[in-house]
């Protein structure tokens, strides 16, 4: 039974294998080194959070510093696929070393760094080019090969110029893209010894904000919150129709309240959600790209929201806080979008919930799992008192150790033994077995953390190119000249920008890249509020999930669920249709980001909401009942009514979806009650 699978296995699918894993393991000594030098990290992080912050330069150096090292250790030259030779070994020991150099050279001579500012010797600029080769490198390896070529075309790009090392590209460049060129002192000095490239803003706050919560995150996953809230999920919606479907989309919003992955959602809730939507009747490409489209909500979702929260605080000024509250709507309407595909799926092809035989009671899992709210309460308590972020994130990770040991305590000293005769533990095992928790954790969260770091790094070199060459000003003048002025085509060419840049760059980077460039046109040009331009181009940037042919969680679903890739992808992208729409009501109803007059906000909010089902119902052409073509057609123009500025289209809008809607509603129940379904 299932019910007993949640309970004594931990997993819904015991009869479905785990796929095959081709990943070389590495030597225990390698292995042993990651663990340390974690373990190493994860202090740092702590003691500057909670005890003693640092420089910006002491924090971003060191900080880069152990995650170099570590990707080298956990991504060989070789690939994870391949055994490593000597010849390889020695490049990965070389590549080790240079991380060493380049992230601790700065913290160890910062001093001497400053008093020679504008002056730099050829040492600094010997160890600015190692630190951007090097960085380069750990880019390929952990992020992929599209941030690395994206990066070095920026630099590529500095040095096309007369007064550059490559004057011959700057004669092919267009005209409004041509400058002076920057000779290599210049470009590693704006690169690396200032607070504009690699040290800039979006490595800040991987270093800061944002490793702090994925440790938080890493705490939470290893003592077990993953499973509370999956069973949760399942026990509060699993008997409703297309039950696993819908839990999958809860779960994902829970996950993402403490992962802020995409993938990490797919992988953490997949295994549960997919071979049971299978299993009541979904195509495994509809349940992989459900997961995919629910998990791509995680990096949307307060409080964590990736990186994405922590970013836009720093570039806009607004409290953390405040962006986390506006968020909660948005992210609401987002997973009602994905939640109405799966109801009206499960409508369609005519499914049941499961049984409550197989589902935990919401009263069980709440008993066994009610100590992993707490950390969460006292997260958002700390928040609203207005304490810093990063000394937030502190005490979130120390609530969720002590609660983990009164709550291992309180089991230990409660133990009944098991069926089989098992013993309680002896206090000394159970202090090992809770020290390797702790030291799984700690692994968890460096891990975590380096496709975050490493991209945000790319991105302060891409940032850093962009100011030093005036590229963004001359991005804002193309943006007018393509747009024509209009603000649905300006918004049309930033979806477009970001689905490219999703090819090869992870959301974050995609995020940094699009607002440096076409920020400042849609704020001040186009006149879209600050907030809502930064909000916008991140949701836009969560597009490369699920958009074929680079969809990553669509892929990573595919492989659960055992589908076509490309299918699923496909699936996921009709799934996650609210990334497209929902910014649309931000910026034509920005009432609900930035708030207002009572009423104003209310009308503007129910305008969103009522406008989101309308296009979900069109694009499913079925709300509780399949939809004539006319009605699709004048359920479309009602939608786009409510995103009118003009107010009589609005209400026309508005009261043209509410009466198509209640008339497929009332269809609905007259076809019930003329032709009613065996019990």
């Amino acid at each position: 039974m299932l019910k007993s699978t949640f309970r004594q296995k931990g997993r819904l699918a015991p009869d479905i294998p785990p796929p095959a894993s081709a990943v070389v393991e590495r030597p225990w000594p390698i292995r042993l080194a990651v663990i340390i030098l974690s373990v190493a990290l994860v202090l740092f992080q702590l003691y500057t959070a909670g005890i003693n912050p640092l420089g910006l330069f002491y924090q971003r150096s060191i900080h880069l510093g152990f995650i170099l090292m570590i990707a080298f250790l956990v991504f060989p030259v070789a690939g994870p696929h391949r055994k490593q030779g000597p010849i390889g070994a020695l490049v990965d020991t070389a590549f080790f070393a240079l991380a060493i150099v380049s992230g601790f050279y700065i913290a160890v001579f910062l001093n001497d760094i400053i008093d020679r500012a504008g002056f730099w010797s050829s040492t600094d600029v010997t160890v600015g080019v190692i630190a951007v080769i090097t960085l380069l490198e750990a880019s390929r390896r952990v992020v992929g090969k599209g941030i690395t070529i994206i990066g070095i075309v920026f630099i590529l790009y500095a040095m096309a110029g007369p007064n550059g090392p490559l004057p011959w590209l700057g004669d092919i460049m267009p005209g409004i893209l041509s400058h002076r060129g920057y000779p290599i002192d210049r470009l590693a000095a704006q690169l690396y010894l200032g607070q504009e490239g690699i040290f800039g803003l979006p490595l800040g706050v991987a270093a800061t904000y944002v490793f702090i919560f994925v440790l938080f995150g890493a705490v939470l996953e290893v003592t077990g919150a993953g499973q509370f809230f999956i069973e949760l999920a399942y026990a509060a919606t699993g008997r409703r129709r297309g039950g696993p479907a819908k839990a999958a989309v809860v779960a994902s919003t829970a996950m993402g309240s403490i992962s802020g992955s995409t993938i990490a959602n797919v992988v953490t809730t997949g295994p549960f959600t997919i071979p049971l939507m299978k299993r009541l009747g979904y195509k495994p490409a509809q349940a992989g790209g459900i997961e995919a489209a629910a998990s791509t909500g995680g990096q949307i979702t307060p409080p964590l929201m990736g990186a994405g929260a922590f970013l836009i605080a720093e570039y806009t000024g607004v409290p953390y806080l405040h962006i986390v509250l506006v968020s909660i709507f948005p992210a609401f309407l987002y997973f009602l979008t994905v939640y109405l595909f799966v109801h009206i799926i499960a409508i369609k092809q005519n499914m049941k919930g499961m049984s409550a035989s197989e589902l935990p009671s919401v009263r069980e899992v709440m008993k066994n799992g009610w100590h992993f709210m707490v950390p969460l309460a006292i997260l958002m308590y700390l928040l609203i008192l207005g304490m810093s972020p990063m000394r937030v994130g502190f005490w979130a990770v120390i609530s969720v150790l002590i609660v983990a040991v009164l709550k291992g305590s309180y089991d230990w000293l409660r133990f009944a033994p098991r069926e089989n005769g098992t013993e309680r533990p002896a206090i000394g095992e159970a202090l090992r077995l809770g020290g390797l928790k702790l030291v799984e954790a700690c692994e968890v969260g460096a891990r975590n953390a380096l496709t975050v770091t490493i991209a945000c790094a790319i991105g302060g070199i891409i940032v850093g190119i962009i100011g030093l060459t005036g590229l963004g000003l001359k991005f804002t003048s193309m943006m007018l000249a393509f747009s024509g002025g209009y603000v649905l085509l300006a918004l049309l060419l930033v979806l477009i920008a970001s689905l490219i840049l999703g090819f090869g760059l992870p959301v974050t980077a995609a995020y940094i890249v699009i607002i440096i460039l076409v920020g400042p046109a849609l704020n001040q040009e186009f006149g879209i509020p600050l907030l809502i331009v930064h909000l916008v181009v991140f949701w836009y940037s969560q597009d490369s999930n699920v958009t074929p042919p680079v969809a990553l969680a669509g892929f990573a679903a595919a492989a659960i669920a055992r589908s076509g890739p490309m299918e699923t992808s496909i699936q996921a992208w009709k799934f996650a249709k609210g990334l497209y729409i929902i910014p649309m009501f931000m910026v034509f109803n920005p009432e609900i980001i930035i708030g207002g007059p009572l009423p104003t906000v209310v009308w503007n909010g129910a305008l969103a909401l009522v406008g989101t089902v309308a296009f979900v119902a069109v694009l499913e052409g079925f709300f509780q009942t399949r939809m004539h073509l006319i009605l699709r057609v004048l359920l479309c123009l009602g939608g786009i009514g409510c995103l009118s500025p003009y107010p009589a289209a609005e209400i026309a809008g508005f009261l043209g979806c509410i009466a198509i809607l209640g008339h497929n509603t009332w269809l609905a129940w007259r076809n019930d009650r003329t032709n009613p379904q065996p019990a």
